[in-house]
């Protein structure tokens, strides 16, 4: 499995450049949309601002929690490749794809192993699970070895405290793409020397054969 990564939460210039100019570029670039309550959120006057950032060889991802129409229509001509979706409705969902010609990124927010199998009701909708604490505005975990044993349609994001030198061998086996944000900071604040450690060990797997 090639190995590939999120760094979500990207709230300012010097920090994005730093990502889209890389050797070994995050394959996904987040941005928290519409939720106030996280520290990384980014308002839309910001937003538009650091949008106009190439975004090169990465996907640039709207993170959006139960968006409203107000929203999405204020978002619609950005250069998001793909949109992020928690606590949404499947039918709800469909309707945001169908509408607005965006790939999907459906969140599943776990705290035990019964919350894994919410993924089955997105099986339509949806173009990437992504798997997310239930404190997930709070870099908080859960167990990542539940989703082990289960076969999925499409690929797979974990998420949930993960670190910068966590034993990416590990997650490896569980998902398809790895995706940061608390893990790459300090004090609250992207650390471009935790997200050089990081995107050098995601490359070893990224290249491997």
């Amino acid at each position: 499995m090639i190995l590939k990564s999120k760094i979500c939460g990207i709230s300012d210039p010097k920090t994005l450049n730093y990502l889209v100019s890389h050797k070994y570029p995050p394959q996904f670039i987040g941005f928290i949309v519409n939720y106030p309550r996280s520290k990384r959120y980014v308002n839309l006057k910001n937003l538009k601002e650091l949008l106009k950032v190439d975004k090169k060889d990465s996907l640039y991802v709207a993170v959006l929690v139960d968006p409203d129409n107000s929203i999405l229509e204020e978002i619609k001509n950005l250069p998001f490749d793909y949109y992020q979706l928690y606590d949404c409705h499947p039918i709800k969902i469909k309707s945001i794809k169908e509408r607005y010609k965006r790939k999907i990124i459906t969140a599943i927010t776990v705290k035990e192993e019964q919350d894994i199998d919410k993924f089955k009701e997105f099986l339509e909708t949806t173009d990437i699970y992504l798997f997310d604490s239930k404190g997930y505005e709070k870099s908080m975990s859960f167990k990542h070895s539940l989703l082990e044993n289960i076969k999925f349609d499409k690929k797979v994001m974990l998420a949930g405290d993960i670190r910068f030198n966590d034993n990416l061998e590990n997650l490896k086996k569980i998902a398809d793409i790895i995706d940061i944000s608390g893990g790459v900071e300090t004090a609250g604040l992207k650390d471009i020397s935790k997200i050089e450690i990081f995107l050098n060990k995601i490359k070893n797997f990224r290249y491997e054969a």
